[in-house]
């Protein structure tokens, strides 16, 4: 099979446009339109249905661009490992982690980074949904379990627990927490029982609205919840990687907390040589380890 019919038809299907496919490829739209006959003609097979608002996929079509999606990635990932053959670390990293640790932890303290490799171009993706690594949806990932992809490397960074704070203003106006009958008596910020979370943090959320809270915020991610804490509306459950750079937050009801929350970074075996993954992970890990200094240091 022609690699360079291929090519154009990826772009094609990518776009769902020969017009702008071309630009891609920069090539005319009467170019594209005859490598793609001529790669139809190849297969005996029709790969579009062609109308006026554009290109859709046969189901012919659709295999193959599955095929060439999992090819394109390949090449990507070739790619990298010959690019990350040079000593400098430079170039796209992509990086995947869940909106409260990117949002919270992670992205305040790239600044250092790029003090570090001026070159690196960090592409910050928040999901809390799982990227696939070995299929290149990402390059690394900061994850709140271990990962369960196989040919992946990965390392336990720290564990984090959920726990309950307040602004100072907010318990001056409504009271201290005594006992844990007291939270009937505040509102409770969390996240929604029905978003996506660690077990850990559910479970203390489940464990908590037992006792019929009677105001309830809640938010699908961290940052929501932080942000209702610091702005007085309650008491929220956050993970304790927050007391380094927000000091001001008071905890309450110290003796609950969520289990612990394994915190793993993981990236592909075939980027085991990456310069810009091993400089993402060494930076990472000294972070973390200046991290807890910081919260023992606080605590003594």
């Amino acid at each position: 099979m022609d690699w360079d019919k291929l090519r154009i038809f990826h772009a094609v299907a990518d776009a769902g446009s020969l017009t702008h496919a071309g630009d891609t490829l920069h090539l005319s739209q009467s170019a594209v339109s005859r490598q793609v006959r001529a790669l139809e003609e190849s297969l005996n097979t029709t790969l579009f249905h062609r109308h006026a608002r554009g290109l859709i996929l046969t189901e012919q079509g659709e295999l193959l661009f599955d095929a060439t999606k999992s090819m394109n990635k390949r090449l990507e990932a070739a790619s990298a490992r010959i690019r990350d053959s040079e000593e400098e670390v430079f170039g796209e990293l992509r990086v995947t982690t869940t909106t409260g640790f990117g949002t919270l932890w992670l992205a305040p303290r790239l600044p250092k980074l790029y003090e570090l490799y001026p070159d690196l171009k960090v592409d910050l993706m928040l999901e809390e949904r799982v990227l696939d690594l070995p299929m290149r949806e990402a390059d690394v990932a900061i994850r709140m379990k271990e990962p369960s992809q196989a040919d992946l490397i990965r390392k336990r960074l720290m564990s984090v627990r959920m726990r309950l704070y307040a602004s100072p203003e907010y318990l001056a106006s409504r009271g201290s927490l005594e006992t844990i009958p007291d939270i009937s008596m505040h509102r409770l910020i969390c996240q929604s029982p029905s978003s996506t979370q660690v077990a850990a943090g559910h479970t203390l959320v489940q464990h908590l609205l037992s006792y019929e809270v009677p105001s309830l915020f809640t938010v699908n991610n961290y940052y929501g919840v932080l942000q209702g804490v610091l702005n007085n509306l309650g008491v929220g459950v956050l993970p304790d990687y927050l007391t380094e750079d927000f000091p001001d937050l008071v905890r309450v009801l110290p003796e609950l907390e969520s289990g612990e929350v394994p915190v793993f970074l993981a990236y592909p075996e075939e980027l085991r040589q990456s310069k810009r993954i091993s400089a993402f992970r060494d930076f990472v890990q000294d972070e973390i380890i200046t991290h807890r200094k910081k919260i023992r240091d606080a605590a003594l």
